[in-house]
């Protein structure tokens, strides 16, 4: 009885997430600067985690669409928080890469206090995926960071990205190094993810873990859903 309790939760929940990203999705605004930052509104998950991680392909792969968001092979292309709507249940916050990035040391430095004065401080973040490239793991940056969340008191989830460059053996030997290591760190969800933008491996439950911090859903929302 259990194990069906436990199957029913788990496809309820992907179906919620289905269902979420299923709708409108759009671009609000960007945000350079601090006084920027859109108005409180539905609750925020932003995505953050080194320069180059893949963080506009994965979310481009969670919504469905190749070009919402901007993808370049260029470390630090991305140089604005930039904020997406999501059926107005949901903001999911594309950050600047942290780290290495072919720029100015000064911008660099400018987007790394604005990245980490924003998840500090934001009212509304519900979560923080940290992407890690599951071909190198946790770096020196992405510990403070998570140090970080942990002083501010915001749940994040470890998101592996290109796991598809990983041999299967590689992949559960990474996963099982990060369970070993978010058990012992404050704020950390314990099971980390893994996904592929390429592939769309673990997007679903991506997903689902998306809905979950969703504005709840409006009685009519089935209506008009896009597959």
């Amino acid at each position: 009885m259990a194990v069906d309790t436990e199957v029913e939760a788990e496809a309820a929940a992907l179906e919620a997430g289905r269902r979420l990203f299923a709708r409108p999705v759009r671009f609000l605004l960007g945000a350079a600067r601090l006084d920027q930052l859109p108005s409180a509104g539905p609750p925020e998950v932003a995505l953050a985690g080194r320069s180059n991680v893949g963080k506009s392909s994965l979310l481009n792969a969670l919504v469905g669409r190749s070009g919402l968001a901007r993808t370049s092979n260029t470390p630090g292309r991305t140089r604005e928080l930039n904020f997406f709507d999501v059926a107005g249940r949901l903001v999911l916050v594309d950050m600047p890469g942290y780290g290495y990035a072919e720029a100015p040391k000064a911008r660099v430095e400018a987007w790394t206090r604005l990245v980490f004065t924003y998840l500090r401080g934001r009212p509304g973040l519900a979560l923080v995926c940290l992407l890690v490239d599951a071909r190198h793991g946790l770096k020196a940056s992405d510990r403070e960071t998570m140090k970080l969340l942990a002083r501010a008191a915001v749940p994040y989830l470890v998101v592996l990205t290109k796991a598809d460059l990983l041999r299967p053996t590689a992949l559960e030997a990474r996963l099982a190094e990060l369970r070993a290591e978010l058990a012992r760190t404050l704020g950390a969800l314990p099971e980390p993810l893994a996904t592929s933008a390429r592939t769309r491996l673990g997007i679903d439950r991506l997903r689902a873990e998306l809905a979950a911090r969703a504005a709840p859903e409006p009685v009519a929302a089935h209506q008009g859903e896009r597959s």
